[in-house]
């Protein structure tokens, strides 16, 4: 459970499944009609754990070389990952856009961490102006590091100018949400923004 601090003076926003839903799977259900191969694809060739390596910074064609190789007959389906992957976006989390925008409102400083790759956050970036409100965003693919390594919050917390304690950083991974109290972060494990919300007023960040 999150606990209530106070001095917090910047909020620090995750992307995937906190502001945007994210779901690998949306893209391949609609090129694979067989719900036994559709489960085996999204369990053994293009999983959450392999892209994750893209999030890390990997280029994204040695990353579809090497799969192609080892899943040969199911190209056209890895090329799919490479080149439709804002398809695996289907829409906004429901609620947090307008608190990102109530907290801006205020003049509550923001940035994000995201664990994203660097080609797919530039594409999905250009259409999401929402973003135009954060100070900084520290992007994984571009810093070639990912979340939960201490050494994304360590760079992020030098880049935004605040210190740990002085920041809430929300995020829907376990993991992530650890390492970050670890490093002496506030911190916000989210489930929906109802939830979020009532934490912000608790904590005196949002009327």
């Amino acid at each position: 459970m999150s606990q209530v601090r106070v001095s917090i003076d910047a909020v620090v926003f995750d992307v995937g499944r906190v502001i945007v839903q994210w779901d690998m799977r949306l893209l391949f259900a609609q090129l694979i009609a067989d719900p036994e191969e559709l489960d085996w694809f999204c369990s053994t060739v293009i999983t959450e754990a392999w892209h994750h390596q893209h999030d890390e910074g990997r280029e994204l064609a040695e990353l579809v070389a090497e799969r192609k190789a080892e899943f040969p007959g199911y190209d056209h389906l890895i090329d799919a990952y490479a080149t439709r992957f804002l398809e695996t976006i289907p829409g906004n989390v429901p609620g947090t856009h307008a608190i990102v925008r109530e907290l801006a409102a205020a003049g509550l400083p923001l940035f994000a961490i995201t664990n994203f790759a660097s080609p797919f956050w530039r594409e999905y970036r250009a259409g999401e102006p929402l973003f135009d409100l954060f100070g900084d965003i520290v992007v994984s693919g571009d810093e070639k590091i990912a979340k939960p390594d201490r050494r994304i919050f360590d760079l992020a917390a030098a880049r935004f100018g605040h210190a740990p304690e002085a920041m809430l950083f929300i995020d829907d991974n376990p993991p992530n949400i650890a390492a970050a109290a670890a490093l002496g972060w506030n911190v916000h494990h989210f489930r929906d923004a109802p939830t979020l919300r009532a934490d912000l007023v608790a904590r005196g960040l949002l009327g």
